[in-house]
């Protein structure tokens, strides 16, 4: 079934003169790993075609790529591509619509069943590992380049926390083999992803010290206007302090609640062990068992949040 995909998938490219790459809004390196590597997949073999990535820059993703710019008349007759994105309304740049045809590619739970070709495999470790797939399995057709391959080893990584996290498989090692047999440096995008800037290194002491944790295990920390801007911080700092947690003996899952500048609350949510995502969708959001993000409107939402990971936790432990 996935190879037929592939085969749809790939004889949409070629049909197609112009190529609209998106992912997910606050892009992570596996959105911008599959997207801007499928960009260079598509544009190293077919070099006539115009190919373009869309979407917000993230100064500290810089190393991965920056975004084109498009008008939007290229829309008229493109093929809309969107990577690592779950639901439509996580889709940066809404103009993803205006396309011909539009195709998903994808590894979180399908919970949003968008576009004219769906390829969603959540056995899959992160989106970049499909995309790399995808062109092992084209092989000459879509052949790999060495800053492809950069660009997914860099996505996979991000989303396996360098291999610790469940969704690596021995096919995620095996794919990660093929893509450092071509001439870029793991070691240092290993490095560049695991740099902080000074502001990011103190905002994590602080996350380290003032984390809260109750006796079953479930932790969690406000970020606040008033504590970012005391680190002259902003929402998109946060995303290296959210594995952090993790590394505390005896929690189990946790919870990092970013006020925004509307006073509501981004959620970033992980967990050990307890399935967390049915959590994040009964607060407008999803994502995978173990790493999901939502919202909450207010405080008495968060503490709705680790209530019910207190009963994901009791449950869980009811289990073993």
């Amino acid at each position: 079934m996935i190879t037929e995909l592939y085969e749809e998938i790939y004889a949409k490219i070629v049909e197609n003169d112009t190529i609209i790459i998106h992912r997910h809004v606050r892009p992570d390196p596996d959105a911008l790993g599959s997207q801007l590597g499928l960009k260079e997949l598509i544009q190293n073999r077919f070099p006539e075609k115009k190919v373009f990535a869309v979407g917000a820059d993230v100064e500290s993703l810089n190393f991965m790529g920056v975004m084109d710019e498009v008008a939007s008349e290229q829309y008229e007759e493109a093929l809309v591509i969107v990577t690592d994105t779950a639901n439509r309304p996580r889709i940066d740049d809404k103009r993803y619509t205006k396309g011909q045809t539009l195709i998903k590619i994808d590894h979180h739970p399908n919970d949003d069943l968008y576009g004219d070709v769906s390829l969603v495999d959540t056995n899959a470790s992160s989106c970049s590992e499909i995309i790399a797939d995808f062109s092992v399995y084209l092989d000459n057709r879509l052949p790999l380049t060495a800053e492809a391959a950069r660009l997914l080893y860099g996505g996979i990584i991000g989303d396996t926390g360098r291999f610790l996290y469940p969704a690596t498989t021995a096919h995620t090692m095996r794919i990660v083999a093929k893509l450092m047999e071509h001439d870029f440096s793991a070691s240092e995008m290993g490095q560049l992803m695991n740099t902080n800037s000074k502001k990011v290194a103190n905002l994590s002491g602080y996350v380290l010290q003032n984390i809260e944790v109750n006796d079953l295990g479930v932790a969690h920390i406000i970020l606040t206007q008033e504590v970012l801007q005391q680190f002259d911080a902003e929402d998109s700092d946060t995303a290296p302090v959210v594995s952090l947690p993790g590394t505390i003996e005896g929690i189990i899952c946790w919870g990092i609640f970013v006020e925004q500048t509307t006073g509501t609350f981004r959620c970033r949510l992980r967990s050990k062990g307890p399935v967390i995502n049915e959590v994040a969708k009964r607060h407008g959001g999803g994502g995978h068992p173990l790493a999901s993000g939502a919202n909450a409107a207010d405080y008495s939402e968060i503490e709705e949040i680790i209530a019910e990971f207190d009963e994901a936790v009791i449950e869980w432990q009811k289990e073993k």
